[in-house]
C-alpha cells in the first residue's frame, strides 16, 4: 500500500507514472535513478508491502552531506507536479512467490490514483534474441490497447520498433507466435494485466547482458526522452543526465594498490 510522507496524500490525477521492472542488468532501475537525480524530484511517499525483499539505506540522491543520512526504503515514490510526473523506484527483488500479488497491488494503485499513463522501463536477455531481433536496434516498446489510442501515432512518428512476437520453438513454422521477454521480471505479466484492465501502459525496454549496464541505462532513458521530453536534447545540454552519488559504489571500491 502507498503511504505518503505528508499528512495528506498527493494527487496524481492525470499524471504520467514512470516505474522500473526488476529485470536483467537492473537497467530499468538505473534509468529511473537518472530521472529522479536529474530532475531533483522530491520524495512524496513509499510502498509498504511484503512482496519485496526488505531494504533500508542512506539517501542515494543526496546532493550534499546534510541530507545523506536520510533513509531510503525498498520502494519509494517521487513527484514533480509542474511536469505532472510521478516516479516509483523499486530497489529490491520481488519475492518469487508474490509476483502476482505485487502486480495486483501496482494495478490497483494505478487505477485508484488516476494516472493518465504509465511507462514501465525494462530489459530482456540479449542472448535470447531471435534473428529478426539481432539485426536491428536493441530498443523495443509495447503498448496496451488503451495506450495505443493515446500514444500509438506518436511512437510511429518516432519510428520506434515494437517488440516482436516470436515462435516458442524456432524453425517450427506451425507454432503460434507469442510475446517472450526472458529476464524481464514482471514485465510481461504487468503488461498483460494492464491490457485486460484497460490501463494505458507503455513498456520501453532494451536487450542487454549482465555487467556494466550504465550505458544501457543512458540509452534507455535517452530513448524515453525522445517521447516524453523530460530534459533538453544533448545539443541543448551536453550532460543532461546527472548520475546519482550512489552510483560511485555500483562496483565496490577500487583494487587496493598494495596487491601489486
Amino acid at each position: 500500500m502507498f503511504i505518503p510522507t505528508e499528512n495528506t496524500s498527493p494527487s496524481f490525477k492525470e499524471f504520467t507514472l514512470v516505474m522500473p521492472a526488476v529485470s536483467v542488468g537492473n537497467v530499468g532501475q538505473l534509468a529511473t535513478d537518472l530521472i529522479i537525480s536529474t530532475l531533483n524530484m522530491p520524495r512524496v511517499g513509499y510502498f509498504h508491502t511484503d512482496c519485496l525483499i526488505p531494504l533500508a539505506g542512506y539517501n542515494p540522491y543526496a546532493p550534499s552531506a546534510d541530507n545523506s543520512t536520510e533513509l531510503c526504503t525498498t520502494a519509494e515514490v517521487y513527484c514533480l507536479p509542474d511536469l505532472k510526473l510521478a516516479v516509483l523506484q523499486i530497489r529490491s527483488p520481488i519475492i518469487q512467490t508474490k509476483h502476482k500479488k505485487f502486480r495486483k497491488l501496482i494495478v490497483s494503485w494505478i487505477k485508484s490514483s488516476g494516472f493518465a499513463q504509465t511507462v514501465l522501463l525494462s530489459s530482456s536477455h540479449a542472448y535470447q534474441r531471435d534473428d529478426q531481433q539481432i539485426h536491428s536496434t536493441a530498443l523495443r516498446y509495447l503498448l496496451s490497447p488503451a495506450m495505443q489510442r493515446i500514444a500509438g501515432d506518436a511512437l510511429k512518428e518516432l519510428e520506434w520498433r515494437e517488440m516482436e512476437r516470436v515462435k516458442p520453438f524456432p524453425g517450427i513454422s506451425e507454432t503460434e507466435q507469442r510475446l517472450y521477454i526472458p529476464g524481464g521480471g514482471v514485465t510481461k505479466g504487468l503488461y498483460t494485466d494492464c491490457c485486460s484492465e484497460e490501463i494505458p501502459l507503455a513498456v520501453v525496454l532494451t536487450f542487454c547482458s549482465e555487467g556494466d549496464n550504465i550505458p544501457d541505462a543512458f540509452a534507455l532513458v535517452n530513448h524515453l526522452n525522445d517521447w516524453l521530453h523530460l530534459v533538453g536534447k544533448p545539443s541543448d545540454a551536453p550532460s543532461q543526465w546527472r548520475a546519482p552519488c550512489s552510483w560511485r559504489l555500483l562496483f565496490g571500491n577500487a583494487i587496493p594498490p598494495a596487491l601489486f
